[in-house]
Parts: C-alpha cells; sequence; structure tokens
C-alpha cells in the first residue's frame, strides 16, 4: 500500500503523518502538499523540518494562481461557505498528481482533522473517491490541538507561527475566505498590513463585480454584504472609543 498524507502544513496533518510513520513506516510514505502562492513562508519552513524529521522529501503540486486570482477568474468572491480557492489550488492539484501517480486499490489516503471534526469525514470521503481515506486524528488516543503542538515541540520541531499568533489553522498566512469577523478582526490587530493587503484585492474584486464582500452581516434577519473596508472602520471606531 501507498500511504499519502494530505499534509497542509497544519499541526493536524503533521500528527497525522506520525501516526501513520508509527504504524506503516516510511517506505511508502508520500507527503502531498498543496501550494496556494498565499501561505506563510514559515509554513514551508515547518513541511521542509517535518519532512527531515520523517525522512520523506513532500512533494508540493501548485495550480499557479493565488485565491484571489482564482476569485477574480471564477467572478466570485469566496467565503465561509463557497471557496473555489479549496477546490481549484488544493483538491484538484492533488487529484491530479493522485491520478498520475497512483492506484486506488493499492493507495490509503489521510486527512488530519481531528475528533472535533469528526462530522465532515463522511463529505471527504465522498469528495476523494476513490480512493478510500483515514482519519488517524479522529482516533483514540484523542489530542487537541494544544497537544499536537506540544507533541511537534517534543519531537524537536518548532511549530508553524501562526499558531503562536493567535491563529486556529495555518493556511493562507491568516487570511482566510472561511474565516469569520472574530479572525478577521484578530488579523487586523496582529497583522495589519496582511488585512490591508487582503481589503485592496477585495476592493478590486468589488469593483469589478459590484457589492459583493467575503463577509456577511445580518441585520434584521437579512443577510448583507460585509466589506473588509467596513469591518476596519468600525473596529478602529471601536478601540477610539476604547
Amino acid at each position: 500500500m501507498k500511504h499519502v498524507v494530505q499534509f497542509s502544513g497544519g499541526i493536524g496533518s503533521w500528527a497525522a503523518a506520525m501516526r501513520v510513520a508509527a504504524e506503516h513506516g516510511t517506505d511508502d510514505l508520500v507527503l502531498l502538499a498543496a501550494d496556494t502562492k498565499a501561505e506563510d513562508p514559515d509554513l514551508w519552513r515547518f513541511v521542509a523540518d517535518a519532512g527531515s524529521l520523517l525522512g520523506v522529501e513532500p512533494i508540493v503540486v501548485a495550480d499557479g494562481r493565488t485565491p484571489w486570482q482564482v476569485f477574480a477568474d471564477q467572478r466570485f468572491v469566496g467565503n465561509s461557505r463557497i471557496a473555489p480557492c479549496s477546490a481549484l489550488l488544493k483538491q484538484r492539484p492533488c487529484r491530479a498528481w493522485l491520478t498520475a501517480n497512483t492506484d486506488p486499490a493499492t493507495t490509503m489516503l489521510y486527512v488530519g482533522i481531528d475528533w472535533s471534526e469528526q462530522r465532515r469525514t463522511p463529505a471527504i470521503e465522498r469528495g476523494w473517491a476513490p480512493w478510500s481515506v483515514r482519519f488517524p486524528m479522529c482516533e483514540p488516543p484523542y489530542l487537541n490541538k494544544q497537544d499536537m503542538l506540544d507533541w511537534a515541540r517534543a519531537e524537536g520541531l518548532r511549530p508553524p507561527r501562526l499558531y503562536e499568533q493567535g491563529f486556529a489553522h495555518n493556511n493562507c498566512f491568516g487570511v482566510c475566505v472561511r474565516a469569520g469577523q472574530r479572525q478577521w478582526r484578530h488579523l487586523l490587530t496582529v497583522a495589519p498590513e496582511r488585512f490591508a493587503a487582503a481589503e485592496a484585492e477585495e476592493e478590486k474584486l468589488r469593483a469589478q463585480l459590484g457589492d459583493v464582500a467575503i463577509l456577511k452581516e445580518q441585520r434584521q434577519g437579512v443577510s448583507y454584504p460585509l466589506p473588509l473596508r467596513e469591518l476596519r472602520r468600525r473596529a478602529t471606531l471601536a478601540s477610539k472609543a476604547a
């Protein structure tokens, strides 16, 4: 069997890879990473360090576009419900590599979501068919994110810095369209330059597509776009008032 870990650069995918290596060894272990061209450089430092620890050279695939280029091409701004960047920049390049290099009959895929997200497993299994999928971090012993970060440190690895900056996930440099208002406010606080760059990209898309935005808000039961520009304005006013 070939054992292919969807190696996102997050702590969950690292922990999953460690469990797979412990169970099956590393001779047939593949660490498959997708480059969205929008990641924190420190993510790639961690991917390289983790590969060195396991003695496995990660395989990196890429579409070549950034999420913002995907949104422009699709004429659609990704949001928490629909994120074409994930499908086009991660899933499609990984599936192309799997099609070219593996046989579903003799390949097992591994995804690093943990027991707290187990509700997602059926959709992931359907999405990767005909390959079979396992979720090592949904199996006992159950670990939370802090447990995994501590494990990485115990192995001599420095965890990705986004976790130290207070982000729940190590993806897209904290600039993730799937995130909600809380994370975007946090990004504005800890990395205002990254927030400003995202705001500028969103404004370019709004100029092309109209009143659209990554975020939404509810007013009297009706959903309205909430541009990053407006979120920043409100946060600035609240900060001055405090």
